[in-house]
């Protein structure tokens, strides 16, 4: 032990070094655990979206791939070039058959499909040129004649759907017809021949129909009401259409239609209900109106086969009952 001058012993200094350590924080994992759980949901979510988004066609072949890769591997696998599916493997591309390829492609792009609705529009268009021409033609036809002029209150032009539509409307004091009968007038004589002249060198067909109002036809004849003399006079103005030069293979349909059709509907007694409609046809409407006669044509083949198929059975059942005579039947 040292001692100092003087004699006295040297107490030793003790220096104390308090080491301080830093204690790890305890209040963090809580934290990525919550991040860890909300990556979880999220892509939980996202998992779901892609399900509820996904046809059942791509979902099938997504199923079929994981059940067996092997099999769609060897089916065609990356690098062979025979399939260009998102699903490494190949096969076939099921978005293009079922999903949203399809879709698309259903829309309009389609090059079949589009190149067929714009045909249909190019001859709608050109349709609807000529027959805008066509009534040019008739308007001045009717301005420019002296005849025609006079009548020019009775008669209506009118561009519809199914195409240009002519109708000759009857006045209060100037029928078409005699009265209960299909005799035309001379002056609806006139008026036919002019338009019939007109469609000389039309490309469209034609349709014609014939309309009364709703008074009962009420000559007594058995048998005969406003349906056959709507088809009279509808024929009877067929007739001098051909006579003014329409060639006769343009009409695709004669009708009488009776009083099923009024122009007026508030007084279906009106005059202006008794009509001839001349109505040139676009190449759609034609192509309908063909098709529902191919229809017909087939049902009525069809019922005629059914009945003759039917014939012998009833004959073997109940003998024919004699024929009588409808003319000599009493009334």
């Amino acid at each position: 032990m040292a001692t100092g001058s003087s004699g006295r012993k040297l107490q030793p200094i003790i220096v104390k070094r308090v080491k301080k350590t830093v204690h790890a924080s305890h209040g963090g994992a809580w934290k990525i655990a919550y991040a860890d759980f909300v990556t979880a949901m999220m892509a939980f979510f996202l998992l779901m979206w892609l399900l509820g988004s996904t046809t059942k066609g791509d979902l099938q072949g997504i199923a079929n791939y994981f059940n067996s890769p092997l099999k769609v591997e060897m089916a065609g696998g990356p690098g062979t070039g025979s399939s260009s599916s998102i699903v490494t493997g190949g096969g076939n591309d099921l978005t293009r058959t079922t999903g949203e390829m399809r879709r698309s492609t259903e829309v309009g792009k389609d090059p079949t499909r589009s190149h067929t609705a714009e045909a249909r529009a190019q001859a709608a268009r050109e349709d609807a040129r000529k027959l805008e021409a066509l009534r040019g033609r008739i308007e001045v036809l009717i301005t420019s004649d002296v005849k025609l002029r006079e009548f020019r209150s009775q008669i209506r032009l009118e561009t519809t759907p199914d195409g240009l539509e002519i109708q000759i409307v009857d006045a209060q004091q100037r029928p078409m017809f005699d009265t209960g009968s299909a005799l035309v007038k001379p002056y609806m004589r006139d008026i036919l021949g002019a338009i019939g002249g007109s469609l000389k060198g039309i490309e469209n067909k034609v349709s014609l129909a014939g309309h009364t109002d709703s008074t009962p036809y009420g000559n007594g004849e058995r048998g005969y009401s406003n349906w056959e003399l709507s088809a009279d006079r509808a024929n009877a103005s067929r007739r001098e259409l051909v006579a003014a030069g329409m060639p006769e293979d343009k009409l695709i349909r004669v009708v009488g239609l009776a009083a099923s059709d009024p122009l007026d509907k508030n007084d279906r007694t009106a005059a202006i209900n008794r009509r001839i409609s001349i109505t040139v046809l676009t190449r759609e409407a034609e192509a309908r109106m063909d098709g529902r006669r191919s229809m017909e044509a087939g049902d009525a083949v069809k019922a005629l086969q059914e009945q003759a198929a039917a014939a012998p059975a009833a004959t073997v059942s109940a003998p024919a009952a004699p024929r009588q005579n409808v003319a000599d039947a009493k009334p």
